[in-house]
């Protein structure tokens, strides 16, 4: 067989050409900014795998740990990705299915196994719409990609609630449960409602905050008491971490009825704005990972 028609026998880890009748090309080394991005996104990945161990092994605290540490992570892999100039759409596709696994699969089981399972195959039909509903808002923000001519002022919301925050919502039950409240079986079936509740939110087309655009610019006088409000939050965050998750998650769904009156007054006021803009919709996050 010719050097050229091997089809990976003496190099099995060629790059994949679907083209067949496109003339080989010698090996191109791959700059480490297409890289670093897919690295976080993979450790993400980890993350949210972990969880699920955790989970089945009755070690919910650290469950809980993994899957915010694969949201900071998908928080963070996209901002990576522009600062090295690595995005690519290889980048983009597999931040979708690693959310996927960790903003759907991974609180699906987590609640199947705390508590869901105590309500039988109704408590199971709850964790599956779940991460079928993730999985449907994730399909939606791909098909968003592809509309780049949006108004500007769309960059400040979401379309539904976006995937991470959609996972630690919905695991705020356990948030309770860690703060002090007592375990008991008997809470399933509002557990269960609570998770539907969350999965109608995720795959709803209510606006959301997006949060992206705040912090861009900081006036140089409010520099100092961001630098000491973080630093509270923070310690707050480590002192008392599921009673702050808790109440962070209050705080988030009651934004909503808020982001969705900002986003009609600006939808009403469209035809004195600039209809068109050179950036991406933010429902689709980013294109580099950033939303779902």
């Amino acid at each position: 067989m010719a050097d050229d028609q091997d089809h990976g026998i003496n190099n099995p880890f060629q790059a994949f050409d679907p083209d067949e009748n496109r003339p080989r090309q010698g090996f191109k080394a791959v700059p480490f900014r297409l890289i670093a991005p897919n690295l976080v996104t993979l450790m993400a990945l980890c993350a949210g795998l972990t969880g699920i161990r955790m989970a089945i092994d009755g070690r919910f605290e650290t469950a809980l740990v993994s899957i915010a540490a694969a949201a900071f992570l998908d928080g963070i892999d996209g901002r990576v990705a522009r600062m090295l100039k690595g995005q690519s759409r290889f980048g983009a596709e597999l931040d979708s299915l690693t959310d996927f696994v960790n903003f759907g699969v991974a609180p699906a089981l987590i609640l199947h196994v705390w508590i869901l399972h105590a309500f039988q195959s109704i408590g199971w039909i709850g964790s599956l719409l779940f991460a079928i509903a993730m999985v449907l808002r994730l399909a939606r923000f791909n098909v968003a990609l592809d509309d780049k001519n949006q108004p500007a002022w769309k960059k400040n919301f979401f379309v539904g609630v976006p995937a991470p925050a959609g996972a630690l919502c919905v695991l705020a039950p356990i948030y309770l449960e860690l703060s002090g409240l007592p375990h008991s079986d008997l809470a399933a079936p509002i557990v269960l409602v609570y998770t539907l509740f969350i999965a109608m939110l995720v795959v709803s087309t209510v606006p959301s905050y997006s949060g992206k655009t705040v912090g861009l610019r900081i006036p140089r006088a409010n520099v100092l008491p961001l630098i000491l409000g973080v630093v509270a939050f923070v310690a707050i965050l480590f002192s008392y971490p599921w009673m702050t998750m808790t109440v962070l998650v209050l705080i988030y769904l009651a934004s909503i009825p808020f982001a969705r009156r900002s986003w009609y007054r600006h939808d009403r006021q469209m035809p004195e704005d600039n209809p068109i803009t050179d950036g991406m919709v933010a429902d689709a996050d980013d294109m580099d990972d950033d939303d779902d």
